[in-house]
């Protein structure tokens, strides 16, 4: 009788067992965490130097030489050993480039390492306008697209005309319009696939001028 029972007793465990082995698959599959896609490689494009920002270059083992300068309008400012350096529209890494080949005849062994960083990006100002909530200036150490100042801008106010956004521009030739399509991109999900953007987000240079109608 008692083995009997045993019997019994082992052929449900074995059935349980079974189910268990059955499903788990499944349900193992569900429960394990979903790894999110890696981002699309590439950044945000270096800022490059306008006009009237001011920066910082230290040369190493050359304390004496540390300055804070001011990029002129004509887009250039001096350094010592290294005369009139080009600023306007290069990277402070091209810059730092500039200085050290510059002053490498009067070393020896070689010119020291050359740091230059962007003290105050006061040359690097464009404008929001229209119908914003904080509409007006702004200064930025770094290229912003028309989204991350629209933000800056405190975001849209009521009734913004979103379809016919432009960015006025003042070129060599003259003024330029360029029309900006933030529709799609501001209903975000709704109005966008997933994915690389077939075109990148237009990005405001010093003096542009961003209008929300």
């Amino acid at each position: 009788m008692l083995g009997a029972r045993s019997d019994i007793y082992l052929r449900k465990l074995l059935l349980v067992v079974s189910l268990l082995l059955l499903f788990a698959g499944p349900f193992a599959a569900i429960a394990q965490p979903i790894t999110p896609l890696a981002p699309p490689s590439g950044s945000d494009p270096e800022y490059r130097i306008n006009p009237g920002d001011e920066l910082d270059i230290l040369i190493w083992g050359e304390e004496r030489l540390q300055r804070v300068v001011r990029v002129l309008p004509d887009g250039t400012f001096t350094f010592p050993l290294a005369g009139r350096i080009a600023a306007a529209d290069r990277t402070v890494t091209e810059i730092a480039n500039q200085i050290r080949l510059n002053i490498a005849p009067n070393y020896r062994e070689g010119a020291p390492d050359i740091t230059v960083a962007v003290r105050e990006a006061t040359g690097m100002r464009f404008y929001v306008m229209g119908k914003v909530r904080t509409p007006g200036g702004f200064s930025s150490g770094k290229a912003v697209n028309v989204i991350q100042a629209l933000s800056m801008a405190g975001g849209l106010a009521e009734f913004a005309d979103v379809k016919n956004a432009i960015i006025l521009r003042h070129t060599a030739q003259g003024q330029t319009v360029e029309r900006v399509r933030l529709s799609a991109l501001l209903k975000g999900a709704r109005g966008i696939d997933p994915g690389r953007l077939a075109a990148p987000l237009p990005l405001l240079e010093a003096g542009d001028v961003l209008l929300i109608p």
